[in-house]
């Protein structure tokens, strides 16, 4: 062989390793802390943000949020209204596919929705779809599931009838529990179809592995309709709980996203990484519920001592450094149209609010002079929740002389027990809209809502209010009733909202196409990393 040869099968090759280790070519991944373990990934029994998060990479509902947090087509590409607001009818994209190829016709949506509200599914979140006509009857084993308000025209058109009116319906649409799953995939495998190897999914990404407790790792679908738009190949999920872990794994370029890092970090974390943190207003309401099947819980005049006589101001300004602004009413303002009902001593001081506070306590016959107050408060493993736990039972001592104790577990345990009727004295909670509407914030209080009404409020008045608000079409009107109910929630005290939340996030400064939003939707497939 002449040397010209063995100099040109010489450039060749190195030509070849130079192109293969191509950054172009070169596989793109984002490491994203997701602040704790997904109790589930079947659509049908989610109910908290981590697991959203992971839900909303792997299926696609017929409306998705875009960077922005708004509204925008997903797996229907077109939709029409009937002029009675009451018919959706959605066009699919021609194009959508899952994960092995098949075609996602309009039956799977049918499908996956009557499997949202079989009670033998016994959804937790199955009222977030009550507005489909018969839902709630379905799922309270009224009808049968084949007379929900749904039905399959073609392969590619679906339609949607509602029980009234409903404007904000393509926001419920977008929601986890609307995804859509496979019909032929949970036919053949059952429970397993949420495994990795056996999930079949809509979305941008696909379940490759899943180790609880360390990672969760999801690939590119090739199959799906946008995939030539898809510019991260992969996405790591890193359930940590631990906030100063999250934000070492951070500083360490470990992970491009930590979510939810302790708020005592903010000003250091800005003097170090500048705009790479993220303190975005959310429409979110950080709150103690009561459980009111048992004393002294069940009597209005301690819950509304004992919520009077935490001191909102300092939690929001020692705790959250700001980040967070005191509140007492259950919806956060910013609602569109919407004035919430305040507690009624909102307005008063804080030493005002503290000798009520101790009139009202006296009159239940606890405190000083009466039957002993011991308080245990459950919250969720976090650095935050632990100090505000904390400062309430400081509060809660000082003003009453109560014995108060402190009990914690992670994120999912916490919202099991919760959701699953487990006892408590008073139980840390937190909600973000679901959607923009006062309704979503109030109906966790409804006597029927038996997975989010964790101190199992009943309230007749309540309820009648809620029941007519469902039936008023006028927005102006609706509004008024809705703030009559909140006005009568702040009156019965059975939960004490303390905060409105900001969402806390730290952003590598190698992602781009991240936009802060009140929603907090943050889809892999908007985002990019420059390596």
């Amino acid at each position: 062989m002449t040397l010209a040869k063995i100099n040109l099968r010489t450039a060749m090759l190195l030509g070849s390793i130079l192109i293969g280790a191509s950054p172009a070519l070169a596989e793109t991944v984002l490491h994203r802390g997701n602040a704790g373990e997904p109790q589930t990934l079947d659509q049908a029994h989610t109910s908290i943000n981590i697991e959203e998060f992971i839900l909303k990479d792997l299926y696609e509902g017929l409306t998705i949020y875009d960077a922005a947090g708004k509204i925008i087509p997903g797996a229907a590409e077109t939709w029409d209204l009937s002029d009675d607001g009451l018919v959706y009818t959605f066009k699919l994209r021609a194009d959508a596919k899952w994960s092995d190829g098949s075609p996602v016709t309009a039956e799977d949506f049918v499908f996956s929705l009557q499997r949202v509200e079989d009670p033998k599914t016994a959804a937790g979140y199955a009222n977030i779809l009550f507005p489909i006509k018969n839902a709630e009857k379905v799922n309270k084993g009224e009808v049968p599931v084949d007379q929900l308000g749904m039905k399959a025209v073609d392969d590619k058109t679906l339609e949607i009838t509602l029980e009234r009116p409903t404007p904000f319906f393509l926001e419920l649409l977008a929601h986890q529990t609307a995804l859509p799953v496979s019909k032929a995939s949970v036919e053949k495998n059952g429970a397993d179809f949420v495994k990795p190897g056996v999930m079949v999914s809509n979305g941008a990404y696909k379940l490759v592995a899943h180790t609880p407790n360390d990672t969760l790792t999801a690939e590119k679908n090739p199959s799906y309709w946008d995939a030539a738009n898809v510019k991260i190949d992969k996405v790591i999920f890193y359930p940590i709980d631990d906030q100063a872990a999250s934000v070492r794994r951070f500083e360490a370029k470990e992970m491009d996203l930590a979510y939810n890092f302790s708020a005592d970090q903010i000003d250091r974390l800005r003097k170090s990484y500048g705009e790479q943190v993220h303190v975005s207003s959310a429409l979110a309401t950080y709150y103690y519920a009561f459980d009111t099947r048992q004393e002294p819980y069940s009597d209005v005049r301690v819950r509304r001592a004992l919520s009077m006589a935490v001191d909102r101001d300092f939690l929001a300004k020692e705790i959250y450094s700001g980040s967070q602004l005191p509140s007492y009413s259950m919806v956060p303002f910013g609602m569109a149209g919407y004035e919430p009902g305040k507690a009624d001593f909102a307005d008063k001081s804080q030493l005002d609010r503290e000798d009520e506070a101790l009139k009202l306590m006296k009159e239940a016959g606890y405190g000083e002079g009466g039957k002993p107050l011991d308080i245990e408060i459950r919250y969720n493993t976090n650095p935050n929740h632990e100090r505000v736990a904390t400062a309430v039972a400081d509060m809660w001592k000082n003003t009453f002389g109560a014995k108060v104790s402190l009990v914690n577990l992670d994120v999912s345990s916490h919202y099991a027990y919760l959701q699953e009727g487990g006892k408590f004295n008073v139980a840390r909670a937190g909600w973000t809209a679901d959607y923009a509407d006062a309704e979503n914030f109030l109906a966790l209080s409804v006597g029927s809502n038996k997975t989010f009404n964790y101190g199992h409020f009943e309230n007749a008045e309540f309820d009648a209010l809620m029941k007519k608000s469902y039936d008023e079409v006028d927005p102006t009107a609706r509004a008024k009733i809705l703030h009559d109910a909140e006005t009568l929630l702040m009156k019965e005290q059975p939960i004490a909202p303390f905060l409105s939340q900001a969402e806390l996030w730290l952003v590598s400064d190698r992602v781009k196409g991240w936009q802060d939003n009140a929603a907090n939707q943050h889809l892999t497939k908007f985002l990019s990393v420059a390596e």
